[in-house]
This record gives C-alpha cells, sequence and structure tokens, in this order.
C-alpha cells in the first residue's frame, strides 16, 4: 500500500508554520511573481526563504508554483526567478508551461518538477510524455474519476508519481483554464488574476429584449449557474489509496491559518488512522466530518471521481460559505502557561467561551480572562485586526496552539 503525502497550501509564512505543525507532509507556496493566485498574499523573497528552513527543519517538503501560462515578456524574469529559487533548495517547482518546465530544467536540474493540473493531465500517454522530459510527478486532471487515474497508474513507471485534489474549490473549467475572467474582466485566470467569475449571479437575457430576465431560475434570487460544491473525500481515503495516487492535495492558496490547521488535522489523523486499519478509520468517521465542517465550505461534492457531476453537484440559490467558527490568531510567545501573546484576526472580548486548537486533534475550550496591548494598557476587547495582544486564558496553552471562537447564529 502506498503511504500518501498530505499536501497542504499556504498563503503566507504563518499559514506554513501552521500547516506543517498542524499535519502537512509537504506545502506549497506561490511567489510574488508566475503563481496562478496572484490575489493571495504570497511569499516574499525573505519569507520564502525562513518558510523553506522551517518547514525542512521539521521533516516536511516545500513546493513552489510557477505555474501560469507564460507569454514572451516573463521568459527573461522566469529564468531570474528560477535563479533565486535554485539558492533557496525548495523541493518542488509546480509547473503547467512546456516553455516554463524547460528553463526549469535548464536552470535548477537539482530540482523535481511536478506538472499542474493547468496542463490537461487526462490521459496515461501524457503522464509518459512529461517523464521521458524529465518530470517527478504529474497533477491529474480534476475532471479524471479513480478508475481512470488507475488505469493511468497501471501504465506509467513505478517512479512516477500521481498528484490527485483531495478537498477544496472546485473550477467550473476543465483542468482549471479558465477563460471567463478575461472575457468579462480583462484579468486572466491563466496568469494569475482570476476574478472567480464562476461564483457571480447570473440570469439569462434574450437579445431583442434587453432587461427582460428569463425564468431560468431556481427561486426569485437567480441563479448561480457555475457555483460548484466544494470537493471532499474524507469518506473515500481507501479509494484515493487504491487508485495508486501518491499525493492527497487540498486546495486553498487564498484561505487563512484556520482552514489550513482544520483540514490538515483531520486528514492527517484520518490518513493514518486508516493505514493502522480500516476498523479504526470507519470508526472515527463521525469526528472527521465533524471537524472538517468546522473550516469555510460550499457544501460537499465528491467532483467527478465516481462519474461525471450531476446537478447535485451545484449551489443555485447563492454562493455564501458555510462558516461555523471564527478565527482569533496563533499563539506566538507563552509566559506562565495561561498569558499567550497574538496577532489578533478578529474582534473577540474579555469573558468570552473561545477554544484552543491544537496539532494533536483535542480542542480545550477555555475563557478569556484578561487582554492587555503591547504597551501594557488594559482592554475589555480586541476590535483592530493585527493588533498584537496578551491574552490571559484560563487553561494553560502551548506555542503554534490556534485560537478560535463558534460563530454565533
Amino acid at each position: 500500500m502506498r503511504k500518501p503525502e498530505l499536501l497542504i497550501p499556504a498563503s503566507s509564512l504563518e499559514v506554513l508554520k501552521t500547516a506543517v505543525l498542524f499535519g502537512a507532509d509537504a506545502v506549497y507556496i506561490g511567489g510574488e511573481a508566475f503563481s496562478l493566485r496572484a490575489k493571495a498574499k504570497n511569499f516574499s523573497k525573505e519569507d520564502m526563504k525562513a518558510g523553506i528552513d522551517f518547514a525542512h527543519e521539521h521533516g516536511v517538503k516545500v513546493h513552489v508554483t510557477a505555474n501560469i501560462l507564460a507569454h514572451n515578456q516573463d521568459i527573461e524574469e522566469a529564468a531570474d526567478y528560477f535563479r533565486e529559487l535554485k539558492e533557496m533548495k525548495p523541493d518542488a517547482l509546480i509547473i503547467s508551461d512546456p516553455g516554463m518546465f524547460t528553463l526549469a530544467k535548464e536552470i535548477c536540474p537539482e530540482i523535481d518538477i511536478h506538472v499542474s493540473t493547468q496542463a490537461n493531465n487526462t490521459n496515461y500517454m501524457t503522464y509518459l510524455f512529461w517523464h521521458k522530459m524529465g518530470a517527478k510527478r504529474v497533477v491529474s486532471a480534476r475532471e479524471l474519476s479513480l478508475k481512470e487515474i488507475r488505469e493511468i497508474r497501471d501504465r506509467i513507471p513505478e517512479d512516477m508519481e500521481i498528484e490527485s485534489f483531495m478537498h477544496g474549490a472546485m473550477c467550473i473549467s476543465y483542468s482549471g483554464r479558465c477563460l471567463l475572467s478575461n472575457y468579462f474582466t480583462g484579468r486572466d485566470a491563466n496568469q494569475g488574476a482570476c476574478t472567480h467569475p464562476c461564483r457571480w449571479k447570473y440570469a439569462v437575457v434574450e437579445e431583442k429584449r434587453p432587461g427582460e430576465y428569463l425564468p431560468v431560475y431556481e427561486n426569485e434570487r437567480g441563479t448561480y449557474i457555475f457555483n460548484s460544491k466544494d470537493l471532499c473525500m474524507i469518506e473515500h481515503i481507501p479509494e484515493m489509496i487504491a487508485a495508486g495516487i501518491d499525493s492527497f492535495k487540498i486546495e486553498g492558496r487564498m484561505k487563512t491559518a484556520l482552514y489550513v490547521a482544520t483540514v490538515a488535522r483531520t486528514y492527517r489523523k484520518a490518513i493514518d488512522d486508516y493505514l493502522e486499519s480500516e476498523e479504526k478509520y470507519r470508526a472515527n468517521m463521525d469526528w472527521y466530518k465533524a471537524e472538517i465542517s468546522k473550516c469555510t465550505y460550499r457544501q460537499f461534492t465528491t467532483g467527478f471521481y465516481f462519474g461525471k457531476p450531476d446537478e447535485n453537484t451545484q449551489i443555485y440559490d447563492n454562493n455564501t460559505y458555510v462558516n461555523e467558527y471564527i478565527y482569533l490568531g496563533i499563539i506566538d510567545e507563552i509566559k506562565d502557561g495561561n498569558l499567550v501573546k497574538i496577532e489578533q484576526r478578529n474582534k473577540f472580548c474579555v469573558g468570552d467561551e473561545i477554544e484552543i486548537m491544537k496539532p494533536d486533534g483535542s480542542n480545550v475550550p477555555v475563557k478569556v480572562l484578561s487582554l492587555t496591548t503591547e504597551d501594557g494598557q488594559k482592554v475589555e476587547s480586541a476590535p483592530h485586526p493585527q493588533q498584537v495582544l496578551w491574552v490571559e486564558l484560563s487553561s494553560p496553552a502551548e506555542r503554534y496552539d490556534l485560537l478560535r471562537v463558534h460563530k454565533e447564529d
């Protein structure tokens, strides 16, 4: 049985550290250029170097995305970028463009190359092509079924790795190669500037009757005809492993530390439980499902893995997330066990009942006893995002524990 890698996204150095400590085997990140998440915070050179060092100290790999479809004006700068990455020593580069692939092989041949899902990897001949070119891994197109992935596994070399999405937002376009954003706004998804038009509200208008909306919607508010539910395969780890997948990829390079911690911790436990025994995995299924629902999501689907999606994989009446918990911050420093330092992310107050979320899977309910600013001023609430505070808790905590609070209905 292959032991799958758990691959977690990170939008910043803080989130990378969270992913590492909450169970990732590898993390994938983007620099400030050549990544398909231009609106994410992404990593400066300094943070990328610090993140790679931190991950390697904890035995975790780092994959760097360089998966834009490049134009002529990108090539020279991309070459400089690969020279910088050569010095930082990430474990792999995620690339979709053959020109970018060629550059990377020439400049940093010692770094593995993983072929992005953007390259439309839908058949075993494509995998064999990339293997011949020197790729270590290919990310399967999201539109493949598990049966198709198993067929690919059986026809490619044993040392070639398959990476497949396990959890997260689904793109409406095959292999994520969307043209809607460019068409509507001039911002090219394939250049990293997607405006996510799949989440917008649409209606149909007949050409000669402008302003007259045809009744194609599910209710009075219109329809979100491109809005897919999120992928979740927490109940299907045995089938994913049986398909021969080497790396379970979580989507979300624009997500918060709370999202990353929740998903990483839950899938880590589920994978480890299954590898120990299927009985243990089945027995803990209610816990996995309860925990995974504590991060933001748009309901869940199994995508294309068990056949083509139907009307039940879309959300037609809204584009909002389900969001049960609010992220407060990560513990950066501790004094006397109960006094912790955080950079606050959302408002909370003295007297609030909150929760310490620990990497080992436990959640500890605590009360906020006091709040103190960096300059020693006592305050009753923390309304300012990114304010540094000392928080006195009713129970001890540890560095890198995460604080969250249940969202009131």
